[in-house]
C-alpha cells in the first residue's frame, strides 16, 4: 500500500497542482497557445480553452484530478474563466510553500487564506459597475472580451451578435410573486447549435425559430407552407399494439379480414381526430403508419415523425403549441399559430425543416457553417462560453474591468490590509495578494513582454488608485480598460477567485495520500502464489530484480 503523509504529501499536493496549471499556461488571452489533443478514440480536439483541454488530458495524482474537477466546476456555473481559475489555484497554492518550509500550521495559511478571499469579494464590489443589459453595442463589447481569447477572435463580431441574440431570444421574465421578476435563460435547453459542416463561417446565423434535421414523411406533402397551424404529438399513429405480448388465434378467414379492418378503422379514427382541428403540420415523436400518411396527404397536412423530445419542446415554445399524448384530447387552442413560414431545405446531401419567422419565440436553433468538424466543434464551444458570459450579465447585471486589471487592483488593495495585521497570519494574506499578479503577469508573458517591467508600471498606475489599468492582451503594455473597452462579468470574476482559493484550501487541509491495493491484490482472485507464473513477485523471490 502506498502511503504518502505530512510534509511529503502536501508537497505532493501542490507540485501536482502546480503541472496542471503549467499545462494551461500558454492558453489565457488573445495572444493563446493552441493544443492540439489526441483522443484514445483517434479523433482530434483542437483548442484553447481551458475545461476542453482538461477534460481530455488523463491524470492519476488526485490532486491534479481535483484541479481538473474546478475548470468543470466553473464551466457549468459561469462558463467562462476556466483556464484563469486553474492558473490561479496553482499559484495561491504554491504560494504556501515557504510557509510551510518554515513549519507554519496549514490550519493558519488556510485562516488567512479565507480572510484574504472575503476581503477580495468585498473589494471587486467597490469598482464593479453596472451594465445596461438592453443596450445592444455595450453587451456585445462585453461579450467580445470573452471571444477576444479565443480561437474565433477574427469573426469576433458575427460571434457576439450571434451569442447575444440568441440569449435575448430565449430569456424568459418570471413573475416570482410578490412583484419581484425573476430571469430565466435557458440556453442548454432551449438554444440548439446546429453544425452543418461546408460554407463559410460568415454564413452562421440565429434563426427566428427552429430547424429540425428532419424531412417530411411523404414526398406527395407540402414543403412550404406559410403561417401553418401545428398540432405536437407524443403519441404514434399507427395501429394500437397490445402493450403486453398479445397471442390471437384466428381461425376463420373472415374474422382475420374483420381484424385488418379494424386496424385501419383505428388508424383512420386517430387521422380524423387531428383532421378535425385543420392543421398544416403534425409532428410527432413516434411513427406515423403509410395508411396515416394517406389520410393526412388527401387531408393536405404534412407530417414529420420521429424528432426528438427535446427538439418537440423547442418548437411547442416557438409555436405556441401544447405537446399532447392522447390525440382524443386534441382541441383548438392546442394548435400553434404563431410560426410565419415552414420550409423544407436542402443544404449539402440532407434535409432541414425550418420553422421561422415566428412572433416572439422563446426558443431558437443557431446554425453554425464551416469548412470542417473540428473547426466547428471549437466554434461551438467559444459559442456557449459567449452565450454564457451573455446570461451571467442578464442575471447579475454588473461588470469588472478585464486584462488582469481586477487581480491587479485587488493584488494592490489586499497588500495594503496586509499591513494592518498582526502576528504570522498578514504573511499568508500578503501571498494571495501576490498570487493574485499570476493572471496579468502570464497575460504579458504569452505576449512575449516584458513581465517584470510591465506589471512594475502597472503596480505604480494602481498605487495610484487607477483601478481600470490592466495589460493589452495583444502588444504586451499597459492600458486603460474604459478605452481599451475589456470587459468582463462580476459572477465570472469572483466565481474565479472563490474557486481558486477555496480549492487551495482543501488540498492544503490534506496531509495523508493513501493509494489503494492493485485490483488484483484487493480481490485475492487471479493472483498465483509465489513461484506460480504471473502475480507480483513477493519479498524473496527469486523473480525479483
Amino acid at each position: 500500500m502506498e502511503r504518502e503523509t505530512g510534509r511529503k504529501a502536501q508537497m505532493s499536493n501542490i507540485n501536482a497542482a502546480k503541472t496542471v496549471a503549467d499545462i494551461i499556461r500558454t492558453c489565457l488571452g488573445p495572444r493563446a497557445m493552441l493544443k492540439m489533443l489526441l483522443d484514445p478514440m483517434g479523433g482530434i480536439v483542437l483548442t484553447n480553452d481551458g475545461n476542453a483541454i482538461l477534460r481530455e488530458v488523463e491524470v492519476a495524482h488526485p490532486a491534479a484530478k481535483s484541479m481538473i474537477e474546478l475548470s468543470r466546476t466553473q464551466d457549468e456555473e459561469v462558463g467562462d474563466g476556466t483556464t484563469s481559475v486553474i492558473i490561479l489555484a496553482g499559484e495561491v497554492l504554491a504560494a504556501a510553500l515557504p510557509f510551510l518550509d518554515r513549519q507554519i500550521h496549514p490550519i493558519t495559511i488556510i485562516a488567512a487564506y479565507k480572510k484574504a478571499l472575503e476581503d477580495a469579494l468585498t473589494f471587486t464590489d467597490t469598482f464593479a459597475v453596472p451594465v445596461d443589459t438592453e443596450n445592444k453595442q455595450e453587451m456585445l463589447r462585453l461579450i467580445k472580451s470573452s471571444i477576444g481569447t479565443k480561437m474565433v477572435s477574427q469573426w469576433s463580431e458575427l460571434m457576439c451578435s450571434l451569442a447575444y441574440d440568441a440569449v435575448k431570444c430565449v430569456r424568459l421574465d418570471i413573475d416570482g410573486g410578490s412583484g419581484a421578476k425573476k430571469v430565466e435563460v435557458d440556453i442548454k435547453r432551449y438554444a440548439r447549435v446546429e453544425k452543418i459542416p461546408g460554407g463559410e463561417i460568415e454564413e452562421s446565423c440565429v434563426l427566428d425559430g427552429i430547424m429540425i434535421n428532419k424531412d417530411v414523411t411523404h414526398p406527395k406533402m407540402r414543403r412550404r407552407i406559410e403561417n401553418p397551424r401545428v398540432v405536437l404529438l407524443d403519441c404514434p399513429l399507427e395501429y394500437k399494439k397490445g402493450e403486453s405480448q398479445t397471442n390471437v388465434e384466428v381461425t376463420d378467414e373472415a374474422h382475420w379480414a374483420r381484424l385488418l379492418e379494424i386496424e385501419e378503422e383505428q388508424v383512420k379514427e386517430l387521422c380524423d381526430h387531428i383532421i378535425k382541428v385543420k392543421p398544416d403540420l403534425v409532428f410527432t415523436e413516434k411513427g406515423v403508419s403509410d395508411l396515416a400518411q394517406h389520410y393526412f396527404n388527401k387531408a393536405g397536412i404534412t407530417a414529420i415523425r420521429r424528432i426528438r423530445k427535446t427538439d418537440n419542446h423547442r418548437v411547442a415554445r416557438a409555436t405556441g403549441a401544447t405537446i399532447l399524448n392522447r390525440v382524443e384530447d386534441l382541441k383548438e387552442e392546442d394548435v400553434g399559430t404563431k410560426c410565419g413560414l415552414f420550409e423544407v431545405r436542402k443544404i449539402g446531401d440532407e434535409y432541414f425543416t425550418y420553422l421561422v419567422k415566428c412572433e416572439d419565440p422563446k426558443a431558437c436553433t443557431i446554425v453554425l457553417r464551416g469548412p470542417s468538424k473540428d473547426v466547428l466543434q471549437e466554434i461551438d464551444r467559444n459559442l456557449m462560453d459567449a452565450m454564457c458570459v451573455a446570461r451571467n450579465v442578464m442575471f447579475e447585471p454588473k461588470l469588472c474591468p478585464g486584462g488582469g486589471a481586477t487581480e491587479m487592483a485587488l493584488s494592490v488593495m489586499l497588500s495594503e490590509k496586509a499591513k494592518t495585521l498582526s502576528g504570522v497570519e498578514q504573511w499568508p494574506y500578503k501571498a494571495v495578494a501576490e498570487a493574485l499578479e499570476v493572471i496579468p503577469r502570464t497575460l504579458v508573458q504569452n505576449c512575449g513582454g516584458n513581465a517584470i517591467k510591465t506589471l512594475t508600471q502597472l503596480r505604480a498606475k494602481h498605487a495610484e488608485g487607477h483601478h481600470t489599468w490592466g495589460i493589452n492582451g495583444v502588444s504586451g503594455g499597459i492600458v486603460d480598460m474604459t478605452d481599451y473597452g475589456v470587459w468582463e462579468p462580476q459572477a465570472v470574476k469572483t466565481q474565479t477567485i472563490k474557486t481558486a482559493i477555496e480549492s487551495a484550501c482543501l488540498l492544503l487541509r490534506v496531509d495523508d495520500i493513501v493509494s489503494g491495493l492493485s485490483r488484483k491484490k484487493e480481490t485475492g482472485g487471479g493472483a498465483p502464489a509465489a513461484g506460480g507464473d504471473g502475480g507480483e513477485p513477493e519479498e524473496g523471490d527469486p523473480r525479483e530484480g
